[in-house]
């Protein structure tokens, strides 16, 4: 297990021009447009400035969409040229293989939310008021969405099949989250809406974390991201269990 850890690793950093770099200035670019340019007129949300309102919500973004896309194109990559069968027909059992491939995935998507709290810090001034609870959140989605990837990395019989799951899914679940708003500012049906998005509780544990509020109480949201990360590790593991992909 401790070579595959490595190599996911070592993919991640040597790469990280690829890997690291490109969603941390995306960030940048949202602090600047969305909070420098449109803060002077939506001067605040629920009595914070809104350039330090959205913070937390793009250090989310980036964590979430970065742990599953590197899963599943390692995975699918693995798959499509054949050395998957390696590792999979080596002694180690399903959750060895879990943990080797979510190291990559779990430690481009904590380096991503470090630079990106770093590089808003450049254009913003904000709070840590709970760096512990927004450890944790980072931690939770990027174990959830690390096991999301290996799940669709397993299944995908082709590289639209892992778009179609990270934009149209993903993404609209991440923007639905409350990334750039809050869910008092929403009428019905919407409202509701997004308290069913787990991406919500997310963003929420993560802005209790850097400011010291949020739309929902912060054990409730971080108890939902746990239950989240817990029930896509499990699949994780079953999928590699059930052989899926790997097996005909």
């Amino acid at each position: 297990m401790g070579a595959l850890a490595e190599r996911e690793a070592l993919r991640v950093l040597r790469l990280w021009t690829q890997t690291i770099a490109p969603p941390v200035v995306a960030a940048a670019l949202f602090i600047v447009v969305f909070g420098i340019a449109l803060g002077s007129r939506i001067r605040t949300i629920e009595g914070v400035p809104y350039e330090q309102f959205i913070v937390p919500g793009l250090v989310l973004m980036g964590v979430a969409t970065s742990a599953f896309a590197n899963t599943a194109t390692s995975i699918y990559q693995a798959r499509s040229d054949g050395f998957i069968e390696d590792p999979v027909s080596s002694p180690m059992t399903a959750s060895q293989l879990v943990l080797g491939y979510l190291t990559g995935g779990v430690l481009r998507s904590l380096l991503i939310g470090a630079a990106t709290l770093a590089a808003a810090r450049v254009f913003v001034s904000f709070p840590l008021e709970r760096p512990g609870l927004l450890a944790a959140a980072l931690v939770l989605t990027s174990l959830a969405f690390a096991a999301l990837g290996i799940v669709v990395g397993l299944y995908s019989t082709g590289w639209d099949q892992q778009n179609f799951v990270g934009n149209l899914v993903i993404q609209p679940l991440v923007f639905l989250g409350g990334v750039f708003y809050s869910i008092d500012d929403l009428s019905r049906p919407w409202r509701e809406m997004t308290h069913a998005d787990p991406i919500f509780y997310m963003v929420t544990a993560a802005r209790h974390g850097i400011l010291g509020s949020g739309d929902v109480g912060p054990w409730l949201a971080l108890g939902i991201a746990a239950a989240l990360a817990a029930a896509m590790l499990g699949w994780a593991w079953t999928t590699f269990v059930r052989g899926v992909g790997i097996r005909t």
